[in-house]
């Protein structure tokens, strides 16, 4: 029984060491709050280190500047999105399945609330951090956009829809997801929407693009 609390004892004692990758990902948690909260020229890295629990020393290793930290939370949350839209479970779906999967995914990424304050920021501190900019757009905007016209591009090859232009047409479906009630919650007129509400608008959405780009087989 000593030895058993010797051992209790030790094993309290001793702290448990987290490996980088998951220093990583509370360290980019505690910045979303920072940023969100204080926007990005304000947040102390001081502040995000502390509220990681981790030394300023740590967090410098893994993120040498304020910057890198913002690229990577914003990785982080694209990377979500990319797990959301599994490739083999798209390549299964017929395509309004697979285009209401991917669009319902895109709204999750693109609606949150979370997201919409990272679009605030960006816009916001934009002129001040030009590299906050350049790594939201190349890093959320151009990744969510190759995925989804990769997408396009492979229904063309099979012959199920037809479009002269898919990256323009990528653009489009984007837009008609996300553009308004995104927008509106951007200007504080509405709450960002829910689940129910981004499923009823994916769908709608899948309904009026493929009314305008199936083909139709005689």
């Amino acid at each position: 029984m000593v030895q058993n609390h010797e051992i209790e004892r030790k094993q309290r004692g001793r702290p448990q060491m987290r490996c980088d990758e998951d220093t990583r990902s509370v360290i980019i948690e505690a910045a979303s709050r920072q940023f969100h909260e204080n926007g990005f020229a304000t947040a102390s890295i001081a502040a995000i280190a502390q509220e990681a629990g981790v030394s300023t020393k740590t967090l410098y290793r893994l993120f040498p500047t304020k910057a890198d930290l913002f690229s990577d939370l914003i990785s982080d949350r694209i990377g979500r999105f990319l797990l959301a839209l599994d490739p083999t479970t798209l390549a299964a779906a017929d395509l309004r399945q697979g285009l209401e999967r991917m669009l319902m995914a895109y709204g999750m990424l693109t609606l949150s609330e979370d997201t919409i304050t990272m679009i605030r920021l960006v816009i916001g501190e934009s002129d001040r951090f030009p590299e906050i900019a350049n790594s939201f757009y190349e890093r959320a905007v151009v990744r969510t956009n190759t995925l989804m016209e990769g997408w396009l591009r492979r229904q063309i090859e099979r012959g199920a829809i037809a479009l002269e232009d898919p990256h323009a047409a990528c653009g489009m479906l984007r837009g008609m997801m996300t553009m308004e009630p995104q927008r509106a919650t951007m200007l504080r007129q509405r709450p960002a929407p829910g689940i129910e509400e981004i499923a009823n608008r994916a769908k709608m959405c899948a309904d009026l693009f493929l009314n305008g780009a199936a083909v139709v087989h005689a």
